[in-house]
Parts: C-alpha cells; structure tokens; sequence
C-alpha cells in the first residue's frame, strides 16, 4: 500500500531517479551507518560517507576488513578503501569499489561542516524526543 500520495512508488520512475541524481544527491545516496559507540555519542544514525572517514567493511567477499577511505566515486556509486585492492591479469594490483551501505564508519574526519550536520540531525532528534516525553506525561 502507498502512504504518501506525493511520492511515486513505480520502479521505473525510482530507478530513473536514482541513476540520474546529480553529484549532490549521490553523496546523500552515499550515507553509511555510524558504529554503535558513535551513533550513542552523537545521537546519528548515518552519515554520508567522505574520503578520510575510517569504516570497516560489513558485507561482501572484504567483510570485517577495516581501512581509510581513500576515494569517493560519485558517479560509480563507490568508495575506495586503502589495503582492499585486487590482481588485475598483468600483475597491477586496483583498488576494489565497494557500495557505501556495505560500511559501517567507526571514526569521522571532523571539520566545520561535518559539525554543524551533526548538531543540525541531533537537534531534530532532541526535539521529536523532548515532544515524546511530554506526550508520556499526558496519561
């Protein structure tokens, strides 16, 4: 059953969406989950996912692996992780694109901007918990 009348549910019209997003919304797309011991620190679920974070890999031939990301591709929908390479034919080794939603992120690189997101998502959280309290007290 649909909920939202303002959204579409047809495959064709996501798939279109998804694949066609420009470099902004890929890096939404992008998000990872954070470790259980950041996501109690920041109150944050997930983050996107940005090129010195530290993540280990959760699914997949590479899983528990842990490493730096070293590159983002937006376009292949893909992150780079050092030491998690492969053997090509001629003997040169290339570094193995591996899905963002297959990684946990266990430590932020932390700037300015990075920040302000989280104080942006944890506030919103606050809020909606401050309301359930109070509602809990109606009884």
């Amino acid at each position: 059953m649909k909920y939202s009348t303002s959204v579409t549910s047809s495959r064709r019209k996501n798939r279109k969406a998804h694949f066609g997003a420009h470099s902004e919304a890929r890096r939404k797309l992008m998000s990872a989950n954070l470790s259980k011991e950041l996501q109690n620190r920041y109150g944050v679920r997930s983050m996107p996912i940005r090129k010195d974070d530290e993540v280990v890999i959760t699914r997949g031939m590479y899983k528990t692996r842990e490493g730096k990301v070293t590159a983002c591709f937006r376009k292949k929908f893909v992150v780079h992780v050092e030491r998690i390479t492969r053997e090509k034919v001629n003997g040169t080794s290339v570094p193995v694109g591996i899905p963002a939603s297959s990684l946990t992120i266990t430590k932020l690189k932390m700037d300015k901007d990075r920040k302000a997101a989280l104080e942006r998502k944890n506030r919103n959280k606050g809020e909606a918990k401050a309301e359930d309290v109070a509602m809990s007290n109606v009884d």
